[in-house]
């Protein structure tokens, strides 16, 4: 991302070149700024120039097509061309967002206005559209209009039945993971180029609380003058909780105004004249009352574009307030120290992994594997924790925790089922972490279905945490599936160690086990998409989707353990909804 950085520096120093209407000059930053701003300069580029909104950019490799589009400004004319092109952030002159919150998803649709300001209307220049998003954010499509142009992406089914995004446009993809991008070519100057993008991400989950947080901080030169345009900013939010149950706000960072509540449905609104663009990001925050376990069966028929003519189902459990215990552990870390570990991700991973350590409760059990091409185990045997066992394990990991080798997760895996083949008395985990692929994923993935089957209730949970673009998510998404696991990803070396830390503690907060839903046998047919139904965390909500044929009885009955053995029982209502997208959640 240095060369897109050093794009934008480069595109807003060819931007003094502009006097805009009335004679002047481009919008100056905030006081303090542009000297910050040229102190960072001097050690490389600005990674303040990163999008942290929607933002448009004017393309520029003549630099002498850089001028008002309308009054020219008569500026000294620049010979040459600019290789690599620099890239102008263009005015934005209006913004709307739209938030629908549904169980744990959002989708979110934001329309834009943006203004080729900085390119002559004779000539003509590419234009960059980059949409940051939220968490594990998926772009749905976007739609594009430019005078009588009209282009668009859009999600399509493919024979094998896997999705993918078809864009008829130049070019689209991620500039880096949660960052779309997508390139439209000649565009003429003065133009104004009205965007739509749809995305959906998942909702943060802490403590009884969701929220939302969308890449919504624009930069100061988006800014219209304010004498010359009037900028209004508009923001609509919907909450659906999918059950009934009482939805409390808790926070927000702009202004909303509540325009109705219907049920469990909320919804708000915030529209002004500003006089700049919005300079923080969206966040909004709200709890749904719960003081134990509940939840409900949505059902919803098929879509018309969907393959599958099996109507739809979601099974959405909030683990409440109560304080439920949760399970005692018996934990084995199997931690990647291949080649390509090394450096900053070794280290990240190190420091998570002795933090999770000190995180387990008196009377636990643990042990850690380092593979590569070679295995090492802390012991040869389970280490109840304590503080002197935990104490040791620092001096363990600084010197296996070493970088070199190839990959092979075969052998740790099948080591620490062994290692948990004699547990009895707390439920058995096993936490895979690792930047790479194997060949032999299918066998591991067979290998370990087989196990598990084998093993039945007391089979070791297997939640996997990959790291960077060249892992292969898909197989550790699989693995955690079969596991009935948790599974999470850093694609960014500096989000490693609070990711591996969040996905841990969920993971490892198991309040109800070996889930098991009742009452849908007379249902002619009945599919979850994930291999088993994962365990219930007291510290994320239960979702399990799939397809069915048949009639849903009224109510349906989830039963499992608690950490004590004895069956607990969880009435949920079936209730028939059109406002949840579920091809969406699912």
């Amino acid at each position: 991302m240095d060369e897109f950085a050093r794009a934008v520096e480069d595109g807003l120093k060819l931007s003094k070149r502009l006097v805009l209407p009335g004679g002047l000059p481009p919008p100056r930053p905030p006081s303090g700024m542009d000297r910050t701003v040229s102190a960072a300069a001097a050690s490389g580029p600005d990674p303040r120039l990163l999008p942290t909104a929607p933002m448009a950019y004017a393309v520029v490799t003549d630099p002498g097509a850089v001028d008002t589009p309308d009054v020219p400004s008569y500026q000294p004319y620049v010979y040459g061309r600019l290789d690599p092109p620099a890239m102008i952030p263009l005015q934005m002159k209006e913004v709307d967002l739209a938030v629908d919150c549904a169980l744990d998803a959002a989708h979110v649709t934001l329309r834009a206005r943006w203004w080729l300001h900085c390119i002559t209307r004779s000539r003509e220049c590419d234009v960059r559209l980059v949409v940051p998003m939220g968490e594990q954010g998926s772009i749905l499509g976007a739609e594009v209009t430019i005078g009588r142009r009209s282009l668009n992406t859009q999600v399509i089914e493919v024979e094998d039945h896997t999705v993918q995004n078809h864009v008829n446009i130049e070019s689209g993809s991620l500039l880096k993971p949660q960052l779309f991008f997508l390139t439209i070519s000649q565009v003429e100057g003065g133009a104004d180029i009205y965007a739509t993008f749809r995305w959906s991400q998942k909702l943060l989950y802490d403590s009884g609380r969701f929220s939302v947080d969308i890449p919504f901080r624009f930069p100061y030169f988006v800014n219209p003058l304010p004498k010359v345009f009037m900028k209004r900013e508009k923001i609509q939010l919907t909450v659906n909780s999918g059950f009934s149950k009482e939805v409390l706000l808790q926070g927000t960072s702009h202004p909303l105004k509540e325009k109705g509540r219907h049920g469990d449905k909320l919804s708000f609104m915030h529209e002004a004249v500003v006089e700049n663009w919005s300079s923080k990001d969206f966040n909004f925050s709200y709890s749904v009352y719960s003081a134990d376990l509940s939840g409900a069966v949505l059902v919803q028929p098929a879509t018309l574009r969907d393959y599958d003519d099996r109507d739809m189902f979601c099974i959405f459990l909030l683990p409440g307030s109560g304080n439920r215990k949760v399970f005692r552990k018996a934990v084995v870390f199997i931690v990647d120290t291949s080649g390509s570990m090394q450096g900053k991700p070794l280290d990240n991973v190190k420091h998570a992994v002795s933090t999770a350590l000190s995180e387990l409760a008196q009377g636990d059990y643990f042990n850690i594997i380092t593979f590569n091409d070679e295995l090492h185990s802390f012991s040869s045997c389970l280490e109840q924790v304590n503080e002197k066992t935990i104490a040791s394990t620092t001096d363990w990991i600084n010197s296996n925790f070493v970088a070199e080798g190839g990959t092979d997760i075969m052998h740790p895996l099948s080591e620490a089922m062994a290692l948990l083949s004699s547990v009895h008395d707390a439920l058995p985990q096993i936490y895979l972490i690792t930047d790479g692929s194997v060949d032999d994923e299918h066998n591991i993935c067979q290998t370990m279905k087989t196990e598990i089957t084998n093993r039945g209730s007391k089979c070791p949970r297997i939640s996997t945490f990959g790291l960077g673009l060249h892992c292969n998510h898909y197989f550790l998404r699989m693995l955690a599936s079969i596991g009935k696991g948790h599974y999470d990803a850093a694609l960014e070396t500096a989000s490693i160690e609070s990711r591996i830390l969040k996905w841990f503690g969920r993971a490892s907060s198991t309040i109800v086990a070996n889930i098991s839903i009742d009452d849908i046998k007379h249902l002619d047919d009945f599919e979850v998409d994930s291999e088993y139904i994962p365990d219930i965390s007291a510290k994320s909500p239960l979702c399990v989707s799939g397809k069915y044929h048949g009639k849903f009885p009224d109510t349906v009955v989830v039963k499992g353990y608690l950490a004590d053995m004895k069956e607990i029982s969880i009435e949920l209502k079936v209730q028939h909804l059109k406002e949840i997208p579920l091809d969406k959640v699912r």
